[in-house]
């Protein structure tokens, strides 16, 4: 019963998008409240709830996303992305462009969340699109497969790390194994897979892309247009490096931390941008470049309230009971650990949206069948990895994140997003059963 309430609250949230043109964000409250009371939750709780998931959802993204949008907007207006864009073009060549962001979105997102990745890099998406004349698919499939498959294949991200420390698998084989599946899949989902989606003539959002005609002259170089775009990945480095090499209690440890923090990282990117792209050379004033922060910041209002809106609809499924439910559904079966695993993790995707939420469910659920059954950790953590992405549901962020940015409708997120992340998933375990018989 909890699945089919579930089913028809993610039907009802199309119906309202869809047929009567209800608008995104008020569409997944109202769905949220359809799916807490049909389950039987009190109606303050389902408020609670809401609230819970939106703020919480909204608490670390509405961060990364506004200091990501103003990053990005600088270096598009000061004429970075377009210098990036013109060099990508020159060597590799406008027919293999796809290629060449498809290796930065796969080398970016093996070191950074993905929401951080995305937003570093869909401005050179853009631009690169509009300087090759490209469609903007054939960039941003092979952009969202990368990082998407580092984020659910590939330590240090969240996911795997997470279900590595409860399985207790080593780090260094889910990374070692992780690769296998993860170039490959890079290659399959990304440059080759956009060939079936080369008809949809997809525009860029006009406020997210600068039509500006830039005097290369006047523009920093690669080289410098580069290393600023780079700098928030440098300042995460730099922390992450710092906590496996210094003692917590030095003070040169606090502030590398602090200072790699991807909030922070984010925040001096900006500043570093504002000089290079602005004040240097008097490119641009103070208030020309307050007036790209407020166009940049503006531009992502309904964005942002998209997003927080798929936050509380996860949160209320989640406070509902599901994947408890779920959990004894599927206790009894008596198939491959790494199948059950997959499939368990799988629903709880399907059921819950959050991707962390699903592994670690799913970990600790697996985690008395693995010492039973003498399965391999590392294996299970890819089996449980690759299900967190399958369906890529409409309470999950990278749903409506893809949407937007991509300027899809609905129905075209349903066809390129689910499709891709679902077959991804189903490629991560038949990946995994083919280790399996070298690894057991």
């Amino acid at each position: 019963m909890p699945l089919i309430i579930l089913a028809l609250g993610i039907v009802l949230l199309f119906v309202l998008i869809i047929a009567f043109k209800l608008n995104a964000f008020l569409s997944l409250i109202i769905s949220s409240i359809f799916v807490g009371l049909f389950q039987g939750m009190e109606p303050l709780t389902i408020v609670k709830s809401i609230e819970s998931g939106l703020g919480g959802t909204l608490g670390h993204l509405a961060v990364i996303i506004g200091l990501g949008a103003i990053f990005g907007k600088i270096i598009s207006e000061g004429g970075g992305a377009n210098r990036i864009a013109r060099t990508l073009i020159y060597m590799f060549g406008e027919k293999r462009v796809d290629w060449a962001i498809c290796l930065a979105s796969f080398v970016l997102g093996v070191i950074l969340f993905w929401e951080v990745a995305f937003m570093l890099l869909i401005p050179i998406v853009y631009t690169v699109a509009v300087e090759a004349k490209v469609k903007l698919l054939k960039l941003g499939i092979p952009f969202l497969a990368a990082t998407s498959i580092t984020h659910c294949f590939l330590p240090p991200h969240p996911g795997p790390t997470a279900i590595s420390g409860v399985l207790e698998a080593n780090l260094g084989l889910v990374l070692a194994y992780g690769l296998i599946l993860a170039v490959p899949a890079t290659i399959l989902f990304g440059p080759l897979f956009s060939r079936f989606y080369k008809n949809w003539d997809i525009e860029i959002p006009d406020h997210l892309v600068s039509k500006q005609e830039f005097n290369m002259d006047d523009v920093p170089s690669f080289y410098t247009s580069i290393l600023v775009t780079l700098s928030p990945v440098i300042f995460i480095l730099i922390g992450v490096i710092t906590e496996f090499t210094l003692p917590e209690t030095s003070m040169v440890y606090k502030t590398l931390t602090f200072i790699g923090n991807a909030d922070i990282a984010l925040l001096i990117a900006v500043f570093i941008a504002f000089y290079v792209f602005g004040l240097h050379k008097k490119r641009k004033s103070i208030s020309q470049l307050m007036k790209i922060v407020e166009t940049a910041l503006v531009s992502m209002g309904g964005i942002i309230f998209i997003i927080g809106g798929g936050g509380a609809f996860k949160q209320v499924i989640l406070d509902s009971g599901m994947a408890d439910y779920i959990a004894n559904f599927t206790s009894d079966w008596n198939i491959s650990p790494y199948i059950l695993a997959w499939i368990i993790a799988a629903i709880i995707r399907l059921a819950v949206g959050s991707a962390t939420v699903t592994v670690l469910t799913t970990a600790g659920i697996m985690l008395p069948i693995l010492s039973a059954t003498g399965a391999s950790p590392e294996l299970m953590v890819l089996a449980i990895g690759s299900a967190s992405i399958a369906w890529a549901p409409p309470s999950d962020v990278s749903f409506w994140f893809t949407k937007e940015y991509l300027n899809l409708t609905i129905g075209q997120t349903v066809k390129m997003v689910c499709v891709m992340f679902t077959l991804l998933a189903i490629y991560g375990l038949l990946g995994v059963m083919a280790l399996s018989t070298f690894i057991g």
